[in-house]
């Protein structure tokens, strides 16, 4: 058991170094390239994976341009998503070896989409329409009692896009009423359709059942964390009300505490019901 968490620790770190690449390369609409500084020099082989950069110290490149905190974190994120995904569920006898390589497929693509929706505010379909083909080929392959199958994938996927594109369809509203109210169009909307997307595939990823559980964490995450943000911006004196907030991070939270802790999550609801 150690030594497959481990190993799976040891892929995650590569992967993290992938997402790291793709993290760079795909907002700009680039080919994706090897890894490479902010300035895009080629980083030496030895230095592909960002953590055995800053242990050896070639964290920056010859001309001055440095590799941010990002990248470390990123692997290491990436890492302990997968890491925990083994000690969760490898005791599960519903989960097979093909369901757990799935799982373990979905962890750096969500640290991936996190990343570019924490960076540039984009969700994009580059990512989200192959995460779909994923998730349905899942579900085709690894129907059990507590996972959907393709119907279930199917009707969640329609849910999670009904429900956030209504909300979609909401934020432009408000955009719009707000943009009147001040006398200038507003630069970004409140709710961007990528978030929309990216909610279409975390409910082909769980289902419709848990995907309204899903739904729920995430508007509830969404509200602590804009409450947090700005009590801290105006504690630090750059208070603005309309300052748009990226939304992927907590529709990814919700879906990952569903899909890892479901039964956990399903017990507590009960018992506080």
């Amino acid at each position: 058991m150690l030594l497959n968490v481990l190993i799976v620790g040891f892929i995650g770190l590569l992967a993290g170094a992938v997402v790291n690449v793709l993290a760079d390369d795909l907002p700009h609409r680039r080919r994706v390239s090897v890894p490479h500084y902010p300035d895009r020099i080629p980083r030496p082989l030895t230095a592909w994976v960002t953590i055995v950069a800053f242990i050896t110290g070639q964290q920056t490149s010859p001309s001055g341009a440095k590799l941010g905190w990002r990248y470390p974190l990123t692997e290491l994120g990436t890492a302990a998503l997968m890491m925990l995904t083994v000690l969760v569920t490898a005791e599960d006898p519903e989960v097979s070896n093909l369901q757990m390589i799935f799982y373990l497929i979905y962890m750096p693509i969500f640290v991936l989409i996190t990343v570019i929706d924490l960076e540039h505010r984009l969700i994009l379909f580059v990512v989200i329409i192959p995460s779909c083909a994923i998730a349905i080929l899942d579900a085709i392959l690894t129907p059990v009692s507590h996972r959907p199958d393709l119907s279930t994938a199917l009707i969640g996927g329609l849910l999670g896009f009904g429900v956030f594109f209504v909300m979609y369809l909401g934020g432009i509203l408000f955009s719009y009423v707000v943009a009147k109210a001040r006398g200038y169009d507003l630069p970004e909307v409140a709710f961007g359709y990528g978030d929309v997307m990216l909610s279409t595939l975390c409910g082909i990823i769980l289902g419709w059942q848990p995907m309204i559980i899903a739904i729920f964490l995430a508007v509830f995450l969404g509200a602590a964390g804009a409450v947090i943000y700005l009590v801290i911006r105006g504690i630090t004196g750059n208070y603005n009300m309309f300052t748009p907030l990226p939304y992927g991070p907590y529709i990814v939270a919700g879906t990952l505490i569903l899909l890892l802790f479901a039964d956990n999550v399903r017990t507590f609801i009960w018992t506080v019901a």
